[in-house]
């Protein structure tokens, strides 16, 4: 799993850049030039995307965790290991939780404001005070890479100690299994 989710993690951390340049360089939104508005509406669709993938990838995290969270305790309880594995996993699904629902609420937020400040919707936001709404969109766009590559990482290592965890208790059962002479 840590080979896939590093992958998956690394390929959505490239499609949030993506969408960031193609944002930051298609120029003025406002403007009637073809060119700009064909780069906004591919800026708009790699967001999209980005935001969908990203969002993807964080769930398959959490659903790894509820997996393996359940397999420890079954495991555990069929073998009588004692509840230290399902704990140390409940540990690590709990400590990873907050940073990615922050990541997926800075997801939102940033699509949010793309949304409202575009020339062609409906909303029209501009901004608050002297923060123009363009500004707002680029920092959360910065902020959102930023944070995601980071909680990504927080990621990986809780998925590297749940496989050390997993391991541990494979050892456990095939100790037990061979002492019982059952096959291992």
């Amino acid at each position: 799993m840590k080979r896939i989710f590093l992958t998956l993690a690394l390929l959505s951390i490239g499609l949030l850049v993506a969408a960031f340049v193609l944002g930051w360089t298609a120029g003025d939104p406002r403007s009637a030039d073809e060119s700009i508005r064909r780069s906004m509406s591919l800026h708009r669709l790699m967001s999209l995307g980005a935001l969908i993938f990203t969002a993807l990838v964080h769930a398959i995290m959490l659903t790894y965790f509820m997996g393996t969270g359940r397999w420890l305790e079954e495991t555990s309880a069929a073998y009588r290991l004692g509840d230290q594995w399902s704990v140390a996993n409940r540990e690590l699904k709990y400590r990873t939780l907050p940073s990615m629902v922050f990541c997926l609420l800075l997801l939102i937020a940033t699509g949010a404001c793309g949304a409202a400040i575009d020339p062609s919707g409906t909303v029209g936001f501009r901004g608050w005070g002297v923060l123009t709404g363009a500004t707002i969109h680029f920092y959360l766009g910065v902020t959102t890479v930023v944070v995601n590559g980071l909680v990504s990482g927080i990621e990986y290592q809780a998925i590297s100690r749940n496989s050390t965890l997993i391991d541990s208790v494979m050892e456990q059962v095939q100790r037990i299994r061979r002492e019982k002479g059952l096959p291992v």
